[in-house]
């Protein structure tokens, strides 16, 4: 069984070292899907919504997020990133959110992508639960990773 990165051999949590790590470029992919019923998808492609423009706020929200990740995820290395994009494909049963990160670092940016998507999917829900109370925002995940030791990954 692989060891747990951040905790001590007491067990308890720590920041994990990367000094000795060499910087490398870096980047990751993550997905989550806000599902919605047909009159709030219509609402949202009609742009009727009550709250205006909610792909254009939930974009910016999970760019934002991302930035603030160090801040949000205990124990996370602050990065200087160097691309966050949000994308948000209206769909017939929902919101599709894809993220991505990258940056020029000693650690990766799996947990950046998914803040980013994560908070993009709540964004809408913030802004739609006046027209939808049952929204839900599931299956947020990684999908792909690449640079350092691992080399590329995709997860799906």
């Amino acid at each position: 069984m692989k060891k747990l990165t951040h905790l001590d051999d007491r067990g308890a949590a720590r920041m994990v070292d990367v000094g000795a790590k060499p910087t490398t470029e870096r980047y990751a992919v993550a997905r989550a899907y806000l599902r919605l019923s047909g009159p709030t998808i219509e609402l949202i492609r009609e742009g009727k919504t009550p709250k205006g423009d909610v792909l254009a706020v939930a974009r910016v929200a999970g760019i934002m997020a991302a930035k603030r990740t160090s801040e949000l995820i205990p124990l996370t290395h602050p990065l200087p990133l160097s691309h966050v994009g949000v994308d948000l494909t209206v769909e017939d049963e929902g919101i599709a959110i894809e993220a991505r990160a990258a940056t020029t670092a000693q650690t990766g940016v799996e947990m950046e992508a998914l803040t980013a998507a994560a908070v993009a999917g709540l964004t809408l829900y913030d802004m739609l639960k006046a027209v939808e109370r049952g929204a839900r925002l599931t299956d947020v995940r990684l999908v792909e990773k690449a640079g350092g030791k691992s080399g590329h990954i995709r997860l799906e």
